[in-house]
C-alpha cells in the first residue's frame, strides 16, 4: 500500500532528535529555483536575505526544527571542479547557515568506499527516509517514504561516513 508522503513541514515537525540530508547530484533543476538560479547565473547575486520570500519559510521551518533541540545537518557530495549549479549552492547556503543547519562538503573523489543509496534523502531521527526522487535533468519526480530499519541504517551509515570526511561549510573553497 502506497504512503503519503509528508511535506517538509510534517517531516521535520515529527523529528524529536535529528534530521539530516544527504544531497548527491552536481545540478538540479527544481522548478521554484530555476528563476533565482537564472538571476545568479546572469548577475552574480544570490538571495541570501533570510526573511526574503525565497527563503522565509524553510528559514522559519529550520529555526523551528532547531529550537527543539533537533540537529540538522546537510552533506553535499560534489564532482571536482563543480558545476554552476554548485557555485549558486554554495554562494546561499550562509542562509542555510544562520538558519540553524549545519553543512558540509565533500569531494566525490573521496567517496570511494562508502556504500550509498541510490538516492538523496532525509532521515528523520535514524529511522524514517524520505527519498528524493529526480529525472535525468533534476528536475523533482516526487518524493516516497520508507521505515525499513536495515535501509534506514544503511543512510545512517552514508551519511556519517560523508560526514566524517566532509569540509565544514566555512572552510570549503570552491574548486
Amino acid at each position: 500500500m502506497p504512503q503519503t508522503v509528508p511535506t517538509f513541514d510534517e517531516l521535520l515537525d515529527s523529528a524529536t532528535q535529528s534530521a539530516v540530508h544527504l544531497e548527491m547530484r552536481d545540478s538540479y533543476g527544481v522548478a521554484a529555483e530555476s528563476k533565482d538560479f537564472a538571476h545568479w547565473k546572469s548577475t552574480g547575486e544570490r538571495d541570501t536575505d533570510p526573511g526574503s520570500p525565497y527563503w522565509a519559510s524553510w528559514v522559519s521551518l529550520i529555526q523551528r526544527t532547531v529550537s527543539r533541540g533537533v540537529v540538522v545537518r546537510r552533506a553535499r557530495i560534489v564532482s571536482e571542479p563543480v558545476t554552476d549549479y554548485i557555485r549558486y549552492e554554495h554562494a546561499g547556503t550562509a542562509v542555510n547557515l544562520k538558519a540553524g543547519e549545519q553543512v558540509r562538503w565533500l569531494a566525490r573523489r573521496r567517496t570511494s568506499g562508502i556504500a550509498f543509496p541510490g538516492n538523496d534523502f532525509w532521515l528523520i531521527d535514524g529511522r524514517m527516509v524520505r527519498w528524493n526522487h529526480f529525472t535525468g535533468d533534476g528536475a523533482s519526480a516526487g518524493g516516497e517514504i520508507c521505515d525499513d530499519e536495515a535501509t534506514a541504517q544503511l543512510c545512517a551509515d552514508a551519511f556519517e561516513a560523508v560526514w566524517d570526511r566532509a569540509v565544514p561549510h566555512d572552510q570549503y573553497s570552491i574548486v
